[in-house]
């Protein structure tokens, strides 16, 4: 009899009749416990400091000694999100520097929403990049992160040596609408980035749900396309159950959670609430390209693929128009969005395929 007939038949409960439950976590192998030792090690040797840029104050995670890579997360992580990457980066002879971005963990959040706009974060990385001594650096960003690469490369690509976009690819400004109209022309008010617009509407049902739980929902997504979200219930991403992939651990989970239970969400919800002003702020750069060296990677299962046209636009070729200079666009098999934590050994590799040509 195999083991998981002699759980099933009963015969298990038999032999220890004071057993309560038996779990079976889906999509875990044998060694569950290698997680928590894996991000226990992905921390050792990562030192940390804060630096004052453009007014505010700005938590650094670095690793390494070489040409620097600035690594920028997106909505809603931290530093953390690139550990594997610093380790990787640092180990091949790269300087890592993930900075906490505006509004994020340790990093000063101002209070004002209109102290997120892409001038503001965009002034943060140049101040940044300043103050660590440098021309340039190597640009690497995901989610939000990638939207601050593209535009640092647009408005400053004096100060880019060749950038990474994981996930959002550039898209130029269209000026006959604005953002937030063509999204719910697209999708209606329950599209995620329109129901996160309310102040105070988001952070409440976050706190509802609970971080940890809300956490969960988020990077544990899978579904390709458009985010709907009801009134209410912002961070009800999906309603699968909240099974944690090999990629993501409970102490992963706890991290996070600990620093957004010290400086919630609002922080991140800034970023999405000043789109239409971005949209007005950049008029000056309609119909301009940007012209850095830049690779883009993005996973099949990304929400962000499969919404606002993205996949037509990145396949008709008009985004190597766009970006004249764009090396690659990447689409990684069975990955979903946040694709440096789930696929690191890949994401490192891309990186540093690209890097070390330029």
């Amino acid at each position: 009899m195999g083991t998981k007939e002699y759980i099933n038949s009963g015969l298990f409960k038999k032999d220890v009749p004071n057993l309560e439950d038996v779990v079976v976590i889906e999509g875990v192998a044998h060694f569950m416990q290698e997680r928590e030792r894996e991000s226990n090690m992905d921390m050792e040797g990562i030192s940390h400091r804060m630096v004052s840029v453009n007014g505010i104050n700005m938590h650094l995670a670095e690793k390494g000694d070489g040409p620097i890579v600035l690594l920028l997360h997106g909505f809603p992580e931290l530093w953390y999100s690139w550990r594997h990457q610093i380790n990787g980066l640092a180990a091949h002879g790269f300087r890592a520097v993930a900075p906490d971005m505006r509004g994020y963990g340790a990093t000063d959040a101002p209070a004002a929403a209109s102290s997120y706009t892409v001038f503001h974060i965009v002034g943060d990385l140049v101040a940044l990049i300043d103050t660590l001594g440098q021309d340039q650096v190597y640009v690497v960003g995901h989610d939000w992160g990638a939207y601050m690469a593209w535009h640092l490369g647009l408005f400053r690509a004096d100060k880019v040596k060749g950038l990474v976009a994981l996930s959002v690819a550039f898209m130029p400004r269209n000026p006959a609408m604005k953002i937030l109209d063509f999204l719910r022309t697209l999708y209606g008010d329950d599209y995620y980035m329109c129901r996160f617009q309310e102040a105070g509407a988001a952070e409440a049902d976050f706190a509802h749900t609970g971080t940890a739980v809300a956490l969960k929902k988020i990077l544990t997504l899978r579904e390709p396309g458009p985010v709907i979200v009801p009134k209410g219930r912002s961070a009800d991403w999906h309603n699968k159950p909240l099974t944690l992939p090999n990629w993501l651990s409970e102490d992963d989970i706890r991290y996070y959670a600990e620093n957004f239970d010290k400086t919630g969400f609002t922080g991140g919800f800034n970023y999405y609430r000043n789109v239409d002003v971005n949209w007005e702020l950049t008029a000056p750069w309609t119909g301009a390209k940007v012209t850095v060296a830049a690779k883009f990677i993005v996973g099949e299962l990304d929400l962000t693929y499969d919404s606002m046209g993205i996949r037509d636009y990145i396949n008709s070729g008009q985004f190597k128009k766009d970006v004249p200079f764009l090396e690659d666009a990447v689409v990684m098999e069975g990955a979903a969005h946040f694709i440096q934590q789930e696929k690191p050994d890949e994401i490192t590799a891309h990186i540093l395929d690209f890097i070390q040509k330029h």
